[in-house]
C-alpha cells in the first residue's frame, strides 16, 4: 500500500488512540496487579478486530493477527512502578490529564503510551492490507518491572512460538534504538556467629564483615565510572541482617548488588568481580533470584544476569526501521540511541531473535513525578509501527 495512504489511516484513528492511551493510564495497574488493565486491553483488541486475543497462563494479554509464516511481535508491559507520593504530583496520577498537548500520569511514559500505539497499528496494518504473508503479535506483558524477559518466556514456552523479528515498545522519544546495557542483580551474604549483646568479643558481627565488601562495592563503581563513557556501574540497593534480638550481635548480613554491563563486558567478569569483592571475607555470594506471583496465580522465577546487546546498523529490521522512520517523519534518522536500562529484550536476543527498540515518551521521564509524554509522539510512534510492519 502506499505510504500516503497507511499514514492517512493512522491519522483517522489518532483521537481514538489518545483516548485509549487515557484510559490505560487511568486503570492503576502495579507490578502483580494487572487484571483490570489486561481485561482492558484484550476488549480493545476484539473491538478492533483482531483475529485472536486472548489471555496466556502467566497472566499475559496476546493479540494476532494474521496467518503468513513471517512473525512480528511488538512488546510492552503493562505494570507500573507504584506511586509513594501522590501529593507530590502536580495532576493526580491516574487521571491521565492532557495540559499542553502532554499525557500526564503513571505509565505513561513507562510505557502504556507505546502499548496503545502497537494495539493501533497491528489493527490499521490489518485494515491497509498489509499483512500478506505476516502474523502480527502483539504483547501486553506482566510484571516486568521486577522480571525482564520471564512474562513472555513463559508465552513463547506455552504456545511453542519463537518470533522472526521483535520491536521492544520501551520510551525512546521516538528514536530507533539499537541495544542496552546488560544487568547482574548479585546477593552477598555475610556469616557471622550469634552472641549475646553484653559480650559482642564472644561472636562475630555479619555487619562489621559486610563493611569493608561495602567499601570495595563503592571502589569498584568509582573504578567503572573513570573508564570513560560508555562505562558499566555497580551499586548497592538493598542491605538487611539477621539478629536473634536487639541485644544480639548479627549473624548475618546482606546486601543486594544492582551491576550494569556495557558492550564488551561479559557475565564472566561480573563473577570474577563478585569473587574479588568478597575476598578474605567470611562471605559467599549468588545471583538474587527474584520470585514473583500474577495477577492469576502463575509463578515466575526471574535470574537476573543478562549481557549487552546491540543489532547491527546493517541489519534487515535496522534498515526497515530506517525507511519506516523516514516514512513517518520525512526524513532519515540523524542518530539512534542505546538504553541504559534492561528490558524484555533479554528472551529473544537469548534466543537468537532480531529486536530492536522504538517507542514514545523520554525514557528519563520514567517513574518520576509527573510522568508524561506528548500526544504527538504517541501518534507518530503508531505510524512507524504501522510502516514497519508494511516494510518487514
Amino acid at each position: 500500500m502506499e505510504k500516503n495512504n497507511i499514514l492517512e489511516v493512522c491519522k483517522k484513528y489518532g483521537d481514538d488512540l489518545i483516548k485509549f492511551t487515557q484510559e490505560l493510564v487511568k486503570i492503576r495497574s502495579y507490578s502483580d496487579e494487572e487484571g483490570k488493565i489486561v481485561e482492558a486491553v484484550l476488549n480493545k483488541m476484539k473491538e478492533l478486530g483482531y483475529d485472536e486475543a486472548f489471555i496466556d497462563s502467566t497472566g499475559n494479554v496476546i493479540g494476532k493477527i494474521g496467518t503468513g509464516k513471517k512473525i512480528i511481535m511488538f512488546d510492552s508491559h503493562l505494570d507500573t512502578v507504584q506511586v509513594p507520593n501522590p501529593e507530590d504530583w502536580t495532576v493526580p496520577p491516574f487521571e491521565a490529564k492532557i495540559i499542553d498537548n502532554q499525557l500526564y500520569g503513571r505509565g505513561s511514559v513507562d510505557m502504556k503510551s507505546g502499548l496503545a500505539a502497537s494495539v493501533y497499528a497491528a489493527a490499521i496494518a490489518k485494515e491497509c492490507n498489509l499483512l500478506q504473508g505476516k502474523t502480527i503479535y502483539v504483547t501486553g506483558s506482566v510484571c516486568e518491572e521486577f522480571c525482564d524477559g520471564v512474562n513472555i518466556k513463559m508465552f513463547f514456552e506455552e504456545y511453542n512460538l519463537k518470533p522472526d523479528y521483535v520491536v521492544i515498545c520501551e520510551p525512546s522519544d521516538n528514536i530507533i534504538t539499537l541495544g542496552h546495557k546488560g544487568k547482574a542483580q548479585i546477593l552477598i551474604t555475610t556469616h557471622g556467629v550469634s552472641a549475646h549483646g553484653s559480650a559482642p568479643e564472644k561472636g562475630i558481627n555479619a555487619v562489621y564483615e559486610m563493611a569493608e565488601i561495602i567499601q570495595r562495592v563503592e571502589a569498584k563503581n568509582k573504578e567503572l565510572f573513570e573508564k570513560g563513557n560508555p562505562h558499566g556501574t555497580m551499586v548497592l540497593s538493598d542491605i538487611n541482617c539477621v539478629s536473634a534480638s536487639l541485644n544480639a550481635v548479627p549473624s548475618e548480613c546482606s546486601i543486594y548488588i544492582d551491576r550494569r554491563m556495557i558492550l564488551g563486558e561479559t557475565e564472566e567478569d561480573v563473577k570474577k568481580e563478585m569473587d574479588a569483592i568478597i575476598e578474605g571475607k567470611r562471605a559467599t555470594w549468588q545471583i538474587g533470584t527474584l520470585r514473583h506471583t500474577s495477577w492469576n496465580g502463575a509463578k515466575l522465577v526471574y535470574e537476573p544476569i543478562h549481557a549487552p546487546w546491540k543489532i547491527d546498523r546493517n541489519h534487515e529490521l535496522t534498515l526497515a526501521c530506517d525507511k519506516s522512520y523516514e516514512e513517518t517523519f520525512g526524513a532519515k534518522p540523524e542518530k539512534y540511541d542505546f538504553w541504559d536500562f534492561g528490558t524484555n529484550a533479554v528472551t529473544p536476543v537469548s534466543m537468537g531473535v532480531p529486536t530492536i527498540g522504538f517507542g514514545p515518551g523520554e525514557y528519563k521521564l520514567a517513574h518520576m513525578v509527573d510522568e508524561h509524554c506528548d500526544i504527538d509522539k504517541i501518534k507518530d510512534a503508531c505510524k512507524f509501527y504501522a510502516c514497519l510492519i508494511n516494510n518487514l
